[in-house]
């Protein structure tokens, strides 16, 4: 199922998690430093952006390794730009 990537990017803990992303990959782990909420709704907010395609997602031995989708931005700048061209 995907979700709205504007849905997606309204919580502001998932916009924490993107903008911890943008500086390089992360783990699970690594992205719940700093967060007041566990490692399973870090996992969760992650699905949402995955589901979003805002979010990419590789396996490493037993770690999932998430990462920025430029893809997922691409369509999300494309719409937006139409307003900034009006």
């Amino acid at each position: 199922m995907l979700t709205d990537a504007f849905a997606a990017i309204a919580d502001p803990h998932r916009r924490h998690l993107l903008e911890e992303l943008r500086r390089g990959p992360k783990t699970v782990s690594e992205l719940a430093v700093g967060l007041p909420v566990s490692r399973p709704a870090v996992s969760q907010h992650l699905k949402v952006l995955l589901d979003a395609g805002l979010v990419s997602a590789k396996s490493s031995g037993t770690r999932r390794i998430y990462s920025v989708s430029d893809d997922g931005f691409m369509k999300l700048n494309l719409w937006l730009d139409q307003f900034w061209h009006a």
